[in-house]
């Protein structure tokens, strides 16, 4: 049978605890064992290693070159292992978990403030969401589905159109110094907030202008909408974002209509998923869901 030269947890939290403590008796102690025990347990992870974790002086234990190498690696492992047992309890009870890759604003400001709706329909399935801008491979990584903008062909296996990209352009009341609405001269006149990940917005509003692209570049770079958003709170310039991403600032009054002009962005958003994965009940349950939700939000 071959040998194992992974040490066990056991093992582990033994060495960061005497690396800590700096003695047998107080590790034991911290961790609620037997001073023999975490003796034990240093010995045969050293053994396991085939090398010394610790210099023994004088009833102190002071780590070693090995063991100071070691001991960042250990820590790190035992704080992966505590983050995934908590996430996994997090979930208890739960007979479904949907993870989700989401485009950030898109969360925040779209798919969140409904989650309310599916856990009413669906109240055994939790969500886990995490943020992603970069493509996500669903072959490679573990998430059920992924909401983000790209190309929709008809009848797609595993892409369902959400609904199309409507940008408006926004500012503050007071940047606009009265005005509700202004024509694309005078909004270029202005400080033109720029989304970092998506840089040509601005040049694709005013390509019918007629107007110099240079100008278009200009203002503040944020990487995110919901950061072009506050900026634009603050009176930092005129942002063009999302509709539904400024719905909450316009109610609010915090943000109006610049324009009365809209564009549609090149893709719409989209929700992709492993072809055949839709016979799972959570998947199941948030396709027909969301379905709803996105006819719902275009008026359709």
């Amino acid at each position: 049978m071959r040998r194992s030269y992974t040490p066990t947890i056991a093992e582990l939290e033994a060495f960061c605890a005497c690396a800590r403590y700096g003695t047998t008796i107080r590790a034991a102690h911290h961790l609620g064992l037997t001073q023999s025990s975490v003796s034990r347990s240093i010995g045969l992870l050293e053994d396991r290693l085939g090398v010394t974790l610790f210099q023994r002086i004088r009833q102190r234990l002071a780590l070693s070159d090995a063991g100071r190498l070691f001991e960042r690696d250990a820590q790190e492992i035992l704080a992966d292992i505590e983050e995934a047992s908590l996430k996994v309890m997090a979930f208890g009870g739960q007979s479904e978990v949907l993870s989700l890759a989401v485009l950030p604003t898109f969360a925040n400001r779209w798919l969140i403030p409904r989650l309310g709706r599916f856990r009413a329909v669906a109240p055994g399935v939790t969500v886990d969401i995490t943020s992603r801008l970069d493509t996500v491979d669903l072959e490679a990584e573990p998430f059920d589905a992924v909401l983000q903008r790209g190309p929709v062909e008809q009848d797609t296996p595993g892409v369902l159109h959400l609904m199309d990209e409507r940008l408006i352009v926004v500012a503050s009341p007071e940047l606009l110094g009265g005005s509700r609405s202004l024509d694309d001269r005078q909004l270029a006149a202005l400080p033109l907030l720029q989304q970092a990940t998506r840089p040509t917005l601005w040049l694709e509003w005013f390509e019918a202008a007629g107007l110099d692209p240079r100008t278009t570049l200009r203002g503040a770079r944020f990487e995110q909408f919901s950061m072009v958003l506050e900026a634009a709170v603050a009176g930092l310039g005129v942002a063009l974002v999302p509709g539904f991403s400024a719905a909450r600032e316009i109610a609010s009054g915090a943000l109006v209509n610049a324009s009365t002009n809209t564009i549609v962005g090149e893709f719409p958003y989209r929700l992709s998923y492993r072809p055949g994965s839709e016979t799972h009940a959570g998947l199941r349950d948030f396709l027909a869901w969301i379905k709803t939700e996105a006819a719902s939000a275009s008026g359709g």
